[in-house]
């Protein structure tokens, strides 16, 4: 008898424990949101609050913009005076995201560096709306099973100084973009870009060079 009553004090002290920590959990993740959502000029500072105190290290006059999501942000590097706008997403769990400074980043961008992937955005880059830097794509050499379960490969996305990215752009891994080079709105970056360079088009090809 005095088994069996340690044996249920023991499965209910643990199913306790586990309630807890699911309880907490679930607060962490309620905090989490409700600070990406905390509207004006307090949200912002307390977003930039804390960002310099989780993040790998922080400049100052960092601006982060409601319902931004980031996750790894202790591998996360910030310049100073970086400003991402609202709904953009930073994914840097497994990864490294380092962004110079003087960077702007407009609305609902993805810059995703998760599973063994590394992004690097030089000083003075802007990126337009809807844009996706992905460093890491899906494993899919074998025909025999299904893609979703062969992993990731990461790899690198390299943006030098001075780079436009315009509007709803893809740049894939393994890409550098040379400094001071602009991308066309829509196109999708496959290959290297030189710099002082305009790309554009699906995939996106050299159409000019840009007068020094």
């Amino acid at each position: 008898m005095e088994g069996g009553i340690n044996t249920f004090y023991r499965t209910a002290t643990r199913k306790s424990d586990g309630t807890v920590r699911f309880f907490i959990q679930e607060l962490k993740h309620a905090a989490k949101f409700a600070l990406a959502f905390f509207p004006g000029g307090t949200g912002e500072r307390l977003r930039s609050a804390y960002i310099k105190r989780k993040s790998r290290t922080c400049g100052g006059g960092i601006r982060i913009g409601i319902g931004v999501e980031i996750t790894g942000i202790e591998n996360i590097e910030f310049g100073e005076n970086v400003s991402i706008m609202k709904y953009s997403s930073l994914y840097a769990h497994d990864g490294e995201i380092i962004l110079g400074s003087n960077i702007s980043i407009n609305a609902n961008v993805t810059i995703g560096a998760a599973d063994g992937g590394k992004i690097v955005l030089g000083d003075d880059v802007i990126i337009g709306q809807n844009t996706v830097l992905r460093a890491s794509d899906h494993e899919h050499r074998s025909i025999d099973v299904p893609i979703k379960m062969q992993g990731h490969a990461g790899g690198t996305i390299t943006v030098s100084e001075g780079v436009w990215i315009s509007a709803n752009c893809v740049v894939t891994r393994d890409v550098d973009i040379g400094k001071h080079s602009i991308i066309a709105a829509g196109a999708v970056v496959t290959k290297d870009v030189v710099p002082y360079a305009l790309y554009g088009g699906v995939p996106a090809r050299k159409i000019t060079m840009r007068k020094k």
